[in-house]
């Protein structure tokens, strides 16, 4: 796969196939949502978060009707009547500290159970058989998966249930105090030229007036900070995969005296990082102009449009309190959008990512161009067939000179390939991960070890789960394991079978080549399918898998790619070629990105 780096030049949301709109974006969180293994315990939360909302919503009115009395009770010095409106303040708002705090532990839950159900779904579909290698050569999509799993997703629940929690109250509370701001003002009018001009319910309207002005002023000015929080989130993705891959290349780095280079490198892609949160700060501060200009005339602004009932002689001294906080409450909740502008453009950000790349792993291959592609099928047990392979990349189309192959339990088959061929893909084409073609395989449905070219994978774990990878470690007992460990030459590890390491840098490449053929020992598969595995391998090591290959495996069905000689014919019953394809380029539209260090 070609670097992160320079793949992601352009924003991964310009990966035209995948865009799609807000409503698809919530459909598809809404599935992975309904999928989930917690989604009892979420409809459970939001109810609770509904009643306590709900509470909390009445607690305020009580609190909004405590003003008249206290106030009056101040323009009237009437001690007694203040010290006992003290006392309900306190009730009033004890009962609502419980229920905040309450709305808080809940509101906290639901992020975390969103979250669990969320990279749940996404880590599920992404393990899907092929389906993340595929994604990770879709382009500019299946860049930084592991972003979009962890820190985008997280930051999408965190979001969502802020501003899901926040909406729903505000919309409650509204409802609520517009009633009251209606009572409060319902007989107003003005006095223009000696005619009264009656405006039912004044206070409403001008709370909803000044709320939508509010709003229209934020959308406005600050809509562009959706696809500018998009791209930083894009750009500060880069970074960290460029920074993984220099600590997972340190040694090649150091003794190539490289760093300068890597320093260059990972500053260029700092530099795109800086320049898309210097877009995003202009962003924000534009909108501080006026979210915090709105936020400064709020101080007076409920004083200013219940004056006039005041003036007039038509609420007292605590009427006019009580009506400027009934009208800072239904203003307030009014300008949610004014208020939250900017962490809703945060959301629909990470909300793009995440959706997208969601619809990339439920529809990436279908999308994928099917016009030349190779036939992949399940067979029957002890066949592995191959018919009329020809397998297309950008530097032309590679066939099997042999059309019609039938390779059967036991047998070993040798596939040599001449110059200008790609062994590599005729490999991904048998395991099913190059589907680019014509042809037919039909694979046995029973158990194939692929060892690729180079060193092995070895996920992070005990030694025993290393050698038992991917089945379950249970299934492998120690005299088993120990067994496979001498035959790759390997005694020494016998005592470390329940340790957890990193192996990958515990071991040298020719150890963790010697501990894949010991996981064939242990595993004893019916068929391997080997990408040049064997040509890295020293003397004493190749003649130790060829014995073992030849005796204690008779029964294992090998295709190995390869070449002919260094003593290893005697395993092979038949020779297959991998031949060029004269005269017939690829359609570059068909092909996907592929790894320069792979392929063409």
């Amino acid at each position: 796969m070609t670097e992160p780096v320079q793949n992601a030049s352009a924003a991964p949301e310009a990966d035209e196939p995948y865009r799609i709109g807000l409503l698809r974006q919530l459909q598809l969180m809404l599935q992975a949502l309904r999928a989930s293994t917690v989604g009892r315990r979420l409809l459970v939360l939001v109810g609770a978060i509904v009643v306590v909302v709900v509470v909390t919503a009445y607690g305020q009115i009580r609190l909004n009707r405590w003003n008249k009395p206290f106030y009056d009770s101040l323009s009237r010095r009437d001690f007694r009547d203040f010290m006992v409106q003290l006392g309900v303040f306190f009730v009033i708002v004890g009962g609502l500290l419980v229920l905040n705090v309450a709305q808080r532990w809940l509101t906290e839950m639901l992020k975390l159970r969103l979250r669990e159900s969320l990279v749940q779904d996404l880590v599920g579909l992404w393990m899907m058989p092929r389906r993340a290698f595929w994604l990770a050569r879709a382009g500019a999509m299946g860049v930084n998966p592991d972003q979009r799993m962890h820190e985008d997703a997280r930051k999408l629940c965190e979001l969502s249930a802020d501003l899901g929690v926040g909406l729903f109250q505000a919309s409650i509370l509204f409802t609520t105090f517009a009633g009251i701001l209606w009572v409060l003002s319902s007989d107003f009018s003005f006095r223009i030229g000696g005619d009264d001009y009656p405006v039912p319910g004044f206070m409403l309207w001008a709370a909803i007036l000044y709320a939508s002005l509010g709003s229209l002023l934020s959308y406005w000015v600050g809509r562009s900070l959706i696809g500018r929080n998009a791209e930083r989130y894009a750009r500060e993705a880069d970074l960290r995969s460029a920074l993984v891959h220099v600590n997972e290349h340190l040694d090649g780095i150091s003794l190539a005296a490289g760093e300068a280079d890597e320093r260059r490198r990972v500053e260029l892609v700092l530099v795109d990082v800086l320049h898309a949160t210097r877009r995003l700060v202009a962003g924000l501060t534009n909108l501080t102009w006026i979210t915090a200009g709105f936020g400064w005339i709020t101080l007076v602004a409920p004083i200013l449009v219940a004056a006039p009932l005041f003036f007039a002689g038509k609420i007292s001294f605590g009427g006019l309190m009580m009506a400027a906080s009934a009208f800072t409450q239904a203003q307030s909740s009014l300008r949610w959008f004014v208020d939250n502008f900017s962490v809703i453009a945060d959301w629909r950000a990470t909300l793009l990512r995440v959706a997208g790349f969601r619809h990339a792993l439920v529809a990436g291959e279908e999308l994928q161009d099917t016009r030349h592609r190779i036939e992949l099928a399940e067979g029957e047990p002890g066949r592995f067939v191959i018919e009329n392979l020809e397998i297309e990349s950008r530097a032309g189309r590679d066939r099997l000179k042999e059309t019609d192959v039938v390779v059967n339990a036991g047998e070993r088959v040798l596939v040599t390939a001449a110059p200008g061929t790609d062994r590599t893909l005729l490999f991904r084409a048998l395991a099913g991960l190059w589907p680019r073609g014509t042809g037919r395989i039909a694979v046995p449905p029973e158990h194939i070890l692929y060892l690729p070219h180079g060193t092995p994978y070895l996920p992070r774990g005990t030694l025993r789960e290393v050698l038992a990878y991917p089945m379950k470690p249970e299934g492998f007992g120690d005299e088993a394991c120990a067994h496979a460990l001498s035959r790759g030459g390997l005694e020494r590890l016998t005592p470390l079978l329940d340790t957890v390491r990193r192996w990958n840098r515990e071991l040298s490449p020719e150890e963790q080549r010697s501990l894949a053929f010991a996981r064939v020992v242990l595993q004893a598969p019916r068929w391997v399918v080997v990408d040049e595995a064997l040509a890295p391998l020293e003397v004493e090591a190749l003649d130790r898998v060829v014995d073992v290959l030849a005796h204690e495996l008779a029964a294992t069905a090998i295709i190995h790619i390869g070449r002919a000689g260094e003593g290893r014919d005697a395993l092979f019953t038949r020779v297959l070629h991998l031949i060029k394809v004269e005269d017939a380029p690829a359609p570059e539209a068909a092909l996907p990105p592929q790894d320069p260090a792979t392929g063409p």
